[in-house]
């Protein structure tokens, strides 16, 4: 497909409105899910996944920074487009790229390749990375995730899951959840401080709407500043340049009962309300779709103005770190 690369995102020049990458690595870890990583995350299988640094010229003190975490289908134009878009906006930027060191090419046939918890884990190593750098200042640290990478940034900014793995306290400073799926979401969703928002398209065939409105409003009742943008007309991945396009094996269920997680992580059945510390996302996607939830194809793309849309309301929440 046109996304797919032929070399590993770290071993391509990366220049971004005028500013090289820098190659980095960040230790992060494979847990098999929610639960092993809240309850022993130091026991976790390491694993060093590629990220590229992109500091813009400053005035050589901490910088707000953006994390740019990609989806099923990995480091695509799309992101590397708004990552120049926030480094020529003066943000230090760092694209993350949780598929090379795993040997995974894409998701979108088999979102089980690694778990959705390894997803979040990769964040908030990420997080952890970045604060010791200089030209980042830790208090504003931001992650912007699509599809997949959306589900992260949101698991990532709630605390049941960021306090076991960075203390209590540190994390993100906000969360943008770009067309998120939502479909694994925790019983307490607090966040904190963490300024979170979504963004996804109305006509989005990939994700559940309802389900990213619903874990959005629930993150609000916690006292949280958290909003969800709706944009109509929109498909998945709207922010894309291309018309849009059906990728026939995608393997979607956005009309799936949502998994919830209790404050270990354990995952609860949506069929008997029980919490198994030892069930996994193939468990329950497999049960799903034995259920008869799981489908064949999804089409993703952007019409118009579509990715100007998307590229304002990015640009007009990261610059509330500045203010």
């Amino acid at each position: 497909m046109a996304d797919a690369r032929t070399v590993l995102y770290r071993d391509e020049p990366s220049t971004y409105a005028g500013v090289v990458g820098e190659n980095l690595t960040v230790r992060s870890a494979n847990p098999i899910n929610f639960y092993q990583a809240i309850t022993d995350p130091d026991g976790c299988p390491p694993i060093d996944i590629d990220a590229k640094l992109f500091v813009p010229d400053g005035d050589g003190g901490p910088q707000p920074t953006v994390i740019i975490v990609p989806g099923s289908l990995g480091v695509g134009p799309n992101h590397e487009r708004h990552a120049e878009t926030l480094v020529a906006a003066g943000y230090v930027v760092c694209v993350i790229d949780p598929f090379g060191a795993r040997a995974v090419e894409s998701t979108y046939e088999n979102q089980t390749a690694y778990s959705f918890a390894a997803s979040a884990f990769d964040v908030l190593a990420t997080v952890r990375t970045l604060a010791d750098r200089p030209e980042v200042d830790a208090t504003r640290i931001a992650a912007q995730g699509h599809s997949r990478g959306g589900a992260a940034v949101i698991i990532a900014s709630c605390r049941r899951f960021a306090d076991p793995i960075l203390g209590a306290g540190r994390g993100l400073a906000a969360a943008y959840a770009v067309y998120p799926w939502c479909g694994q979401q925790f019983l307490d969703p607090s966040v904190g401080a963490t300024r979170v928002r979504a963004i996804i398209g109305e006509r989005d065939e990939w994700c559940s709407v309802q389900e990213a409105q619903g874990q959005i409003n629930t993150i609000r009742g916690t006292g949280a500043d958290a909003s969800i943008r709706i944009v109509g007309g929109a498909l998945h991945s709207f922010d894309r340049l291309e018309e849009p396009t059906l990728l026939a094996d995608a393997s979607i269920a956005p009309n799936a009962p949502t998994v919830m997680l209790t404050d270990d992580g354990a995952m609860i059945d949506p069929t008997t309300g029980e919490a198994d510390p030892a069930l996994t996302d193939r468990d329950v996607f497999i049960a799903s779709a034995k259920r008869g939830f799981a489908v064949k194809g999804a089409s993703i793309g952007g019409v118009g103005d579509e990715p100007d849309i998307f590229e304002a309301d990015m640009i007009a929440f990261h610059d509330h770190m500045r203010s």
